[in-house]
């Protein structure tokens, strides 16, 4: 009796830990889109998020059939000076199959010259055949579906600008082993150096804003300027002159960003539009002034001032992390991954009048060291970026990468590690490869930290962000407003879940007594790819039982996780803490709307409706802010 109850016991105990183990890769594969064998330096980080990574293009073979024959037009593009174009590609081939695909290259010429070995540091002669990454791609049978009894298939891509040319090549052998079979002729864009995709960010004083561009002139070729001026004033337009950046690929730190994720990304002009008026409606277009004296001009846009800090009027901002970039024309689709980010892009393209200005707060692009998805960003936030701020922060997929001075040691940034979003955005830091910095926008006061690199006590953004707290006068500014991608406070998902920590290990330990000291309104993260948000919390206590209406005494910082801007879901723990007070597996934003100094509206929309789901409302008068709370008071001494 007894070996049958041990028995028994050892069976349960065997099956109890299966049960869980095929849980656990179950969740795992859930969270990550991959099988749970897959090998993860950091769970943060499904590997399914860059597309481009799933083709093995170094192991691609020269197999050019007679037979086959691609081809593309519009041979030229942006004739009226477009900078994106719809490009009919017609496939024929003898021996088609279900794992043709069609890559786009460009430049046009992918063969072998410009190979570079990790491992010698050299352009290599005897290498790979191909070594540069597509900037997309979709399998031939995609809207074909008689593609493999006919052989013949017609896509169609979306190409924007990208400074060079571009040619389709077809591959049969899948993304695992390609190989050539045929590739079109060139095509070009009418200017391919043309001005593109500008995004404006607040300058480092209220009055001042940056214009940020993209284009294909050094400054040997032309000189970079904005004409800028009051909407309704034509005659009195002004220049600013604007700096020059760019980077190459010895400034990546390694695979793929410097091997087959390289692309040259062009160079990167930033004007500072100075002595702003408050709330002023101004218009501008980039300009590049030729050796030869001619101009090549981009489109006219326009955008309103900031108000003056602390001024009374009504003022709007929209915040979220993580949107990704996904292609309109159905490519670079792996299961499914990323319809969000065009939602999200989409509601927010539609609701511009709403809004003032916006925080993406970090992981930009997930471009993860291929270079030419940055391009396909900035075309991606165009409409909404050329005409608000747009505020962003650093996370793991623009930052990390082994021994590169990242806080976290994962390689989320293929190599990246911050140089591209660093350079492609300016933000108002002291130093851009630091991403932390402080921004006003009327009666808000904002405190960006940088959650890649060390925000621990005695560190220097510990210190940088006490003072950023400390620097605000809560009488002008009364709404102020913590963000990071990472969660430094409180966060129900899975992924924080099976760390046990419910937030990134040592997060609120280390921070939360400057959020309760400055009594800090709101704290804001991206990173876990859905909404959460808690009651007013401080050492894992709700402080106040209210969920809807706070009004009165600041006692403690609502948090809130808003990274569903448009990547993959991420899933929540069955855990019920006393914190969290609403949460939405969905993709949407938050809006944070000032009537006053002393009322503020809080709504969370979905982005496939722009309806409102969860809301908030904080009523309260300047005493309030003053009052002493729980480790929230100023010493005082009892002389008279």
């Amino acid at each position: 009796m007894t070996t049958k109850n041990n028995l028994l016991t050892l069976f349960l105990l065997l099956s109890t830990f299966f049960v869980s183990k095929l849980s656990n890769a179950l969740s795992n594969r859930h969270l990550t889109g991959t099988p749970p064998n897959h090998h993860h330096h950091h769970h943060h980080a499904p590997a399914s998020e860059q597309p481009l990574a799933k083709i093995a293009i170094h192991k691609a073979v020269n197999a050019l059939q007679e037979s086959a024959c691609i081809t593309a037009n519009p041979l030229l593009m942006g004739c009226q000076g477009e900078d994106t174009e719809w490009v009919n590609v017609e496939v024929k081939t003898s021996e088609p199959s279900e794992s043709d695909w069609v890559g786009v290259f460009s430049p046009a010429n992918f063969n072998s010259s410009d190979c570079y070995s990790e491992s010698t540091n050299e352009l290599q002669d005897n290498g790979p055949y191909i070594c540069t990454a597509p900037i997309k791609y979709m399998f031939a049978n995609h809207s074909n579906h008689d593609y493999t009894t006919t052989g013949k298939a017609s896509l169609t891509f979306q190409i924007i600008n990208q400074r060079a040319d571009f040619s389709f090549a077809l591959f049969s052998g899948g993304l695992q082993s390609p190989k050539l079979i045929s590739a079109s002729s060139p095509i070009s864009f009418a200017n391919p150096k043309a001005p593109l995709y500008p995004r404006l960010a607040q300058g480092k004083t209220w009055d001042e804003m940056s214009v940020t561009w993209t284009s294909g002139y050094n400054i040997d070729e032309a000189t970079p300027f904005v004409e800028w001026g009051w909407e309704d004033q034509s005659q009195t337009k002004k220049l600013s002159p604007a700096g020059t950046l760019t980077f190459s690929r010895s400034s990546m730190c390694g695979e793929p960003a410097r091997t087959v994720g390289w692309r040259d990304p062009g160079f990167i002009h930033t004007s500072f539009l100075k002595d702003l008026w408050p709330n002023t409606m101004y218009t501008y277009r980039m300009g590049h002034k030729l050796t030869n004296g001619s101009f090549i001009w981009s489109k006219l846009y326009s955008f309103n001032s900031s108000p003056y800090p602390g001024q009374d009027s009504l003022q709007r901002v929209v915040i979220f992390g993580d949107m990704g970039k996904a292609e309109r024309d159905g490519s670079n689709e792996y299961d499914n991954y990323q319809p969000g980010s065009l939602i999200t892009a989409n509601q927010l393209t539609n609701e511009l009048d709403d809004y003032d200005i916006v925080f993406h707060i970090g992981n930009l692009a997930f471009a993860k060291g291929y270079i030419s998805q940055w391009d396909q960003f900035t075309a991606q936030i165009e409409p909404i970026a050329s005409k608000k701020p747009y505020m962003v922060a650093s996370g793991n997929n623009e930052r990390d990468f082994p021994n590169s001075g990242s806080f976290y040691l994962s390689s989320d940034s293929g190599g990246e590690c911050g140089v591209p979003a660093e350079t492609m955005f300016y933000v108002p830091a002291d130093n851009r490869a630091k991403f932390w910095y402080a921004t006003d926008y009327g009666m808000f006061h904002f405190c960006i930290a940088d959650s890649e690199h060390d925000w621990r006590e005695g560190s220097e953004q510990y210190a940088w962000l006490e003072k950023c707290f400390a620097s605000v006068d809560r009488q002008k500014q009364p709404w102020l407003i913590f963000a990071a991608n990472r969660v430094l406070g409180y966060s129900s998902s899975s992924q924080y879940a099976i760390e046990g920590s419910l937030g990134e290990p040592m997060g609120r330990e280390h921070l939360q007594k400057l959020w309760q000291k400055y009594k800090v309104d709101i704290a804001f993260y991206g990173h876990i790819h859905s909404y959460e948000r808690t009651c007013p919390v401080y050492q894992d206590q709700c402080v106040n039982t209210e969920k809807y209406n706070y009004s009165g005494t600041v006692d403690g910082t609502i948090h809130v996780v808003v990274g569903g801007g448009g990547s993959e879901l991420s899933t929540f723990a069955y855990v019920d803490t006393e914190w969290s007070l609403y949460k939405d597996h969905d993709w949407g934003f938050v809006k944070l709307t000032a009537f006053n100094h002393s009322s503020l509206l809080f709504e969370y929309k979905k982005s496939s409706d722009g309806l409102v789901y969860d809301s908030f409302t904080i009523s309260r008068e300047y005493k309030d802010v003053l009052a002493c709370v729980h480790d929230g008071c100023g010493t005082s001494t009892l002389a008279p």
